[in-house]
């Protein structure tokens, strides 16, 4: 007796096969595209010097060694823009989403009075914009030079964040809820701490990814504002690395003598340092990728 609950076999075409494997064979493609060089980066942060000046890596570390982390780890700066790093992240991310969902909330509301000004105020910023010049006279005034804040306070909002947001919660939150909890003498205040943040975790969960991302890569701010090395981020140390070599010049004698050639002790910093810079990042990024693709396709969404 047959089972009137399976589902009926779908049969394929043969150009159906055909495209299917065709698909296949290009995602495959793009994949080793795209992870060869973050194979080949952690490969040579592994590498004795003289294997990575000769080009010896490809795929798995040659000579195994760990030289160029204790080098990086030695680097003093490297721990002061770790800790400055972290700072401006954490607290920028902090201001970021706390400054985004008290905007997004009110926008996302009917009964708000003009928000279609404000909302357009809002997009019009992401066409026309100051310029570098005005927006320092204005950190200068507001005694924001050379202070940690500088990195943190412009750009508060992210206007395309924030349109999301918006966009999450009119689409997430029904009306009938709202009513409901008016009914029972809810403010929009308790509605928003005790129904709003619950029901949007998706959402801040993709922009805390990015708002952390663009804080974590940042360093034209820190040029343009800071003078004081001890505030600069990682991201600054890990230029001077890249492009002026500076911790192989300040290696001694006896450390550069460990390698095969002072060139070979640079690239397996800079590959060594690239991979420290980036793998918090990488480690978080796991824990929030469920969040991702629901947040970006429900907030993108328009009625």
């Amino acid at each position: 007796m047959k089972d009137s609950s399976a589902k009926p076999h779908m049969k394929t075409s043969g150009s159906d096969r055909r495209f299917y494997w065709t698909v296949e064979i290009l995602v495959a493609l793009l994949a080793l595209i795209v992870l060869y060089p973050l194979v080949l980066t952690l490969s040579s942060s592994f590498s004795s010097g003289k294997a990575v000046t000769t080009g010896r890596v490809f795929l798995f570390p040659v000579e195994f060694t760990l030289k160029g982390y204790e080098e990086v780890f030695k680097y003093q700066k490297v721990w002061i823009g770790y800790k400055n790093t972290f700072l401006y992240t954490f607290g920028g991310t902090f201001i970021n989403v706390c400054m985004t969902l008290i905007c997004a909330y009110p926008l996302s509301r009917r009964e708000f009075p003009d928000r279609k000004f404000f909302t357009f105020l809002f997009t019009f910023s992401m066409l026309f914009s100051g310029g570098l010049i005005p927006t320092y006279l204005v950190m200068r005034d507001l005694g924001l030079i050379n202070s940690r804040w500088a990195l943190m306070l412009p750009g508060a909002i992210g206007v395309t964040q924030m349109i999301v947001t918006r966009t999450f919660i009119h689409s997430t939150i029904p009306e009938s809820l709202v009513e409901a909890t008016q009914i029972d003498g809810c403010s929009f205040t308790h509605f928003f701490f005790r129904f709003i943040l619950p029901l949007s975790k998706a959402v801040i969960a993709v922009i805390s990814l990015q708002y952390a991302i663009a804080h974590w890569n940042a360093y034209f701010n820190a040029f343009i504002y800071l003078s004081d090395y001890k505030k600069y981020p990682l991201q600054v140390f890990l230029r001077d690395i890249l492009i002026m070599n500076e911790v192989a010049e300040n290696a001694t004698g006896t450390e550069a003598d460990m390698l095969a050639e002072r060139q070979g002790m640079a690239d397996v910093l800079k590959y060594a340092l690239i991979v420290v810079s980036t793998a918090p990042i990488l480690c978080i990024y796991p824990f929030v990728q469920k969040y991702f693709v629901q947040g970006v396709l429900i907030g993108s969404l328009k009625e």
